[in-house]
């Protein structure tokens, strides 16, 4: 248990587009900066957002560069591509739960990156699930063609969350002065997997060795909660288990908050 907060709020935000999302992000992070948000809902309090994406979505770290994905093929299949105000690499947004968490804090980056796992860590014990954290800190690799240089589900952060031995939860975080934003990805199925097959790759005969591997890769590194639980838990309900979790890690009840609760200050 923690005091870092005073108040905790849980704003559902439902589905939307991929730059609607990353949008309402953008705003929100910019109502800590300006301080509106602690203005209107107080001191030392935190946000949870849930979300999800309609039509599916990729989106890209802030310094990624787009050109590693096939921006063709995602306009052909109707998946919007998008640029997150976080860092790390690529994610599908594809049946998953989708989290974002602001607070204005001097707490060190990773005390916070580990608390909002905590939090996520708690709500899945209520599906019956028993994650742990990684414990290697994330490596860039050095190989353009690899993997891991384009998807961020193939790699581990120390701290992010894993069920025997394969990722979980990936999260990202940016800060500005003392205000945080960390937002990350709970894949309801494995279709997150087919991140692979939108990856610009060169063509010849290394295109189908090349691809495989990515295949592979996420396969063994990256699972799901319907590959753990055997089916895919309602939205609803994952949005019930975090604000329960929010609430009894920040040793208070979280306020749910409504879109136009905020109107006045985005």
């Amino acid at each position: 248990m923690n005091t870092f907060f005073s108040r905790v709020y849980c704003l559902d935000s439902g589905f939307n587009t991929g730059e609607e999302n990353m949008a309402l992000d953008r705003r929100l992070m910019a109502s800590f900066i300006n301080g509106s948000f602690q203005q209107r809902f107080g001191e030392q309090s935190c946000l949870w957002r849930f979300y999800g994406w309609q039509p599916h979505a990729i989106t890209v770290g802030y310094n990624q560069n787009i050109d590693g994905l096939n921006q063709a093929k995602c306009h052909e299949a109707g998946i919007d591509v998008v640029r997150r105000p976080t860092g790390g690499r690529a994610v599908f947004h594809v049946e998953e739960f989708t989290y974002s968490f602001f607070t204005e804090s001097p707490e060190p980056n990773a005390t916070l990156y580990r608390l909002v796992h905590e939090v996520i860590q708690h709500a899945l014990e209520g599906l019956g699930i028993h994650a742990e954290f990684c414990r290697s800190t994330l490596t860039r690799p050095q190989s353009t063609s690899s993997p891991d240089s384009v998807s961020c589900f193939t790699a581990s952060a120390r701290y992010e969350l894993q069920v025997d031995g394969r990722k979980l939860v990936g999260s990202a975080q940016r800060r500005n002065r003392n205000v945080l934003l960390q937002h990350g990805s709970l894949p309801l199925s494995a279709r997150h997997k087919e991140l692979c097959s939108f990856i610009a790759l060169p063509a010849g005969e290394a295109f189908d060795s090349i691809q495989q591997d990515m295949v592979e890769e996420m396969e063994r590194k990256t699972t799901s909660l319907e590959e753990i639980l055997g089916y895919i838990p309602e939205y609803s309900r994952l949005a019930e288990l975090m604000r329960h979790a929010a609430g009894t890690m920040h040793n208070d009840e979280a306020i749910i908050l409504f879109p136009n609760d905020l109107s006045d200050i985005l």
